[in-house]
């Protein structure tokens, strides 16, 4: 099968560091008191719970051989209240644990989602939607509870070993050293398994991202698969996509289990020493009754290292999410406010482009030394062939893109001073690919202004000639439209998002192919609620179709990195120049 840009992996700008866990902890301190007291509550039930033992030993030892009836009774509530204690303090910290789990998840994805607000057009453009939607979702979940609970059980766990050894050398030192000998073999395989893991972890984050941006884009453009019969090709693409993923799978879960697995080994083993130490020693050195509390102990000694074994192969696993997060919120955020930016006024709509010079790519300028002085009010159209830069120059003026040179005043304030939430709010962009989020009509309109009324939607709509199609719909301004507008016609999107726009009352307007969707008649009625809309408004106007700005105030034909003709619709007929040429092979 041809390779396809979904098999390609993500490669880390980063080694392995710990720096991304310590980054982390910032999210963790911040619940730090509820992280104690879950601490200090799991320590007091795991000292409880230690005393089990001590009391089988007295059991055995004193009441039993005694039959010491009485005793016995005692030794054994005593067990029981041992026992419920530990499980009630369990079951407290698992809850706070919990809590906090969610809370750190909320934290990180709020602060992630905020980042990738601020990222420009070109971060978007440039991956697929899929692999930046797994790391918010799937990503965050996946680290949470090494945040949360792998801390806290961490540490409780360490806490645990040493004070279970305390136990054991106070029954028998000479089956404690026989116990903890072990632990040097454990520590050896864990550096052994440790590269090879963080390896085949990140290899199975990179195959399962890879996955979701297939699915992602693929449900997007269902549409076109079945149009152009390609099901039988994408579920080809599809199925090795989660071939490899499964392969990837099963390779880091066969690495991940070395460590826990060499735990449960050595931890029989070192079983079966004690007893063995023991049968040798019995009764001269130990009694049963210690035999008996030092095997509750082996296992209660080995159980919170081989938990720290499965923390570290979720700290391993987690460690590559971490990178994959903290990698996207350290994207640079290209486009932002200056320090000490100002807020920009109420604005009258004069602009002016000074010399004005700008690249997507460093040495191939797509606008090269512009200069454009447009009064408050006026209507600019923008016209020319593909590519040359029309929607660079609205992009530009909404500062989308900071310019390589030059200057761009509204107002005489350059737009590079002030803060973009002024600048924007201020001003009404409409796109060719008119967006529409799920919900209602009313709500997608109502998106450019959020305190409007219904009336003032309404009105809106009826300018931009929506409302008449709106009303028709079975349920009106309250009708779902779904995830894209998916019951919408094309025209029918570009329609709301004109009422959208216009709702906001921008004293800037940017329209760019708003029109190239609708159709002609419904075209003729909306020029009337156009001129309505750009009347006191500077508008910049992009059109291919040339009927919808013969009479906006001036026509500047880009082309050639510049302006290469300039005025109104009669005074570009007359010169008969590249304006000229494009409108009569429209008229033709």
């Amino acid at each position: 099968m041809a390779r396809n840009k979904f098999d390609v992996d993500e490669e880390l700008e980063s080694p392995f560091s710990l720096s991304h866990l310590k980054r982390s902890l910032v999210y963790v301190t911040k619940y730090k008191g509820k992280m104690i007291f879950a601490f200090v509550i799991s320590i007091a039930g795991m000292i409880i719970g230690l005393i089990g033992p001590l009391l089988m030993q007295h059991a055995v030892d004193e009441a039993i051989p005694q039959k010491n009836i009485k005793l016995l009774l005692i030794l054994s509530a005593l067990l029981l209240v041992t026992i419920i204690v530990n499980i009630v303090f369990s079951v407290v910290k698992a809850m706070i644990i919990q809590k906090v789990g969610q809370y750190i998840i909320r934290d990180i994805r709020k602060d992630l989602f905020a980042h990738l607000q601020k990222m420009p057009f070109s971060y978007y453009d440039s991956r697929p939607h899929g692999k930046i939607l797994v790391r918010v979702v799937q990503y965050v979940n996946a680290v949470s509870d090494l945040l949360s609970n792998g801390i806290v059980n961490s540490l409780i766990e360490i806490l645990s070993v040493i004070v279970i050894s305390g136990f054991m050398f106070a029954v028998n030192p000479a089956l404690a050293l026989t116990v903890i000998a072990g632990i040097p073999f454990f520590i050896l395989t864990l550096f052994v398994v440790k590269k090879r893991q963080r390896r085949a972890w990140q290899n199975l984050s990179n195959k399962s991202s890879n996955l979701n941006a297939y699915m992602h884009e693929n449900i997007q453009g269902m549409k076109v698969t079945q149009i152009f019969v390609r099901e039988e090709t994408n579920k080809g693409i599809f199925n090795n996509l989660t071939a490899l993923l499964r392969k990837v799978w099963f390779k880091a879960v066969f690495i991940g289990f070395a460590v826990p697995s060499s735990g449960e080994l050595l931890s029989q083993i070192v079983f079966s020493f004690v007893y063995i130490c023991g049968i040798f020693w019995l009764p001269e050195m130990v009694s049963f009754g210690v035999i008996l509390a030092m095997g509750a102990y082996v296992g209660r000694f080995w159980q919170p290292i081989i938990n720290l074994a499965n923390i570290y192969n979720q700290f391993i696993n987690t460690i590559s999410y971490l990178e994959r997060i903290f990698e996207t919120m350290d994207e640079p955020v290209l486009i932002s406010d200056k320090e000490n930016a100002s807020e920009l006024p109420d604005i009258s709509g004069n602009i002016e482009f000074n010399d004005v010079t700008f690249s997507y790519e460093k040495g191939s300028p797509i606008l090269s030394n512009i200069s454009i002085g447009v009064k408050a009010g006026e209507s600019i159209a923008l016209v020319g062939p593909t590519g040359a830069g029309k929607t660079t120059v609205v992009n530009l003026l909404s500062r989308f893109y900071d310019i390589d040179s030059g200057e761009i005043l509204i107002d005489g304030h350059n737009i590079a001073d002030v803060t973009l939430s002024s600048l924007r709010s201020q001003m009404g962009i409409m796109l060719q690919d008119s967006f529409i989020f799920s919900g209602t009509v009313m709500d997608n309109i109502r998106y450019g202004k959020l305190d409007a009324t219904d009336e003032e939607v309404e009105e809106a709509s009826k300018t931009v000639c929506a409302h008449y199609f709106i009303k028709d719909m079975e349920q009106g301004y309250n009708t779902e439209v779904n995830e894209r507008g998916s019951r919408l016609s094309q025209g029918q999107k570009q329609l709301i998002s004109f009422a959208r726009t216009l709702l906001s009352n921008p004293k800037i307007l940017i329209l760019d192919e708003a029109t190239s969707s609708i159709d002609t008649q419904t075209e003729k009625l909306l020029q009337v609620g156009l001129n309505k809309l750009l009347k006191g408004r500077t508008s910049f106007i992009i059109a291919h179709r040339l009927s919808t700005i013969k009479n906006c105030d001036r026509i500047m034909y880009i082309a050639d990195k510049g302006i290469a003709e300039c005025g109104s619709h009669d005074e570009l007929m007359e010169l008969k120049g590249a304006y000229y040429r494009l409108y009569m092979s429209q008229v033709k």
